[in-house]
């Protein structure tokens, strides 16, 4: 019995979203669409739409319990798309609008019957530009579900973005499609009329190698229509106080920037940058394969491995500085001054590892 398709749809612009499930419905027969509205999680209720290419199918309601809304729905979802796969060409599920693809594609490895086919995030071109640029909690948007979530808008359609299989615009938005060109680091963009059904499958792990900090695909260096993408590749370590102190200017010197670091006084750890709209988060994502014993690199993934090759070289192993900037007229003389004058100097670096670690650590807290 032939494996039934499964396409997510997601995004923070419900219009778009939604266009793009009624476009997919349109283009298979006997094509089904599942969707929970998360408007009533805070009354313990979530609804469960089944939609086809007519209409809506069924309604049911959706009981959660001490507020775990992920939960409830994600045991609501599975047996859901096994259901609805039994006499379906193509499942797609169309998430909330805050819901990040990273948390439904893996756990439809557990259904029978059925494959990951596409991971698509609609866009609205009339908003992307503000919504990318915008540090608002979620639930200013009514966005969310969870009293607790403190996500923001620009960083939440960032990731929606970067994870995707796929990027549909609803509309021709010239400005958008650069940039999501730029963002997506070389995924496709499609103009919604233009929009065929994904068949070839994709797999979850594939799609979480490409954000993961050891592994993630960036944007390349260029410029085009405006926009800048600036790529900074060094192997020379960071001075963890001279870092520290260009924190606000690098923060703010691109709307979009993310990749991998390492500070001269922790040559053990990868860390992760991420920013969008200002938010910058620095977080400790464990050793880098050159700080791990031999025998345990067969098992690291694949993609790992096949990452660490690139970037190794003799003494540094995989320590490697990689991170793209993106954004409107990036300066690139001044952003590249400001990240090359954070480098240790080759009078530093002739001090050695033993001078490095008495550096004093502005991370210690946020690092631990």
């Amino acid at each position: 019995m032939p494996s039934i398709p499964v396409v997510i749809v997601s995004g923070l612009h419900a219009e778009a979203r939604g266009a793009t499930v009624h476009r997919l419905l349109a283009s298979a027969p006997h094509a089904v669409a599942v969707h929970h509205d998360l408007r009533g999680a805070a009354r313990g209720r979530v609804e469960r739409v089944v939609l086809d290419a007519w209409g809506v199918r069924e309604r049911a309601g959706v009981r959660v319990d001490d507020g775990r809304v992920t939960r409830a729905v994600r045991e609501d979802l599975l047996p859901a798309v096994a259901r609805l796969s039994a006499d379906a060409s193509l499942v797609v599920i169309e998430t909330w609008g805050s819901v990040e693809p990273a948390a439904v594609a893996p756990p439809l490895a557990r259904v029978t019957g059925v494959h990951l086919a596409g991971v698509l995030t609609a866009v609205a071109p009339g908003l992307l530009l503000h919504d990318l640029a915008c540090a608002d909690p979620l639930g200013t948007r009514a966005l969310t579900a969870a009293p607790d979530d403190d996500r923001r808008v620009a960083e939440t359609l960032a990731r929606q973005i970067e994870y995707a299989s796929g990027l549909v615009l609803s509309s021709p938005g010239g400005l958008a499609e650069t940039v999501l060109d730029h963002l997506g680091a070389g995924t496709p963009v499609t103009l919604l009329d233009e929009l065929l059904p994904p068949v070839v499958p994709v797999a979850a792990a594939d799609l979480a190698a490409k954000v993961s900090p050891a592994t993630l695909r960036l944007p390349c260096d260029r410029e085009s229509d405006g926009l800048s993408t600036v790529l900074w590749r060094r192997l020379r370590p960071l001075h963890p106080v001279r870092f520290h102190d260009a924190l606000p200017a690098l923060a703010a010197a691109a709307v979009r920037s993310r990749g991998r670091i390492w500070l001269a006084n922790r040559p053990g750890s990868l860390l992760s940058w991420d920013c969008v709209a200002g938010l910058l988060v620095i977080e400790d994502h464990g050793p880098w394969l050159a700080a791990r014993p031999a025998s345990a690199w067969p098992d690291e993934p694949p993609a790992r491995r096949a990452a660490a090759a690139l970037d190794w070289r003799p003494k540094l192993g995989d320590r490697t500085q990689l991170v793209s900037f993106t954004g409107p007229a990036v300066d690139r003389a001044a952003l590249t001054t400001i990240l090359d004058g954070c480098l240790l100097t080759p009078e530093e670096m002739l001090a050695g590892s033993g001078a490095w670690e008495t550096y004093t650590d502005p991370f210690a807290g946020a690092l631990g």
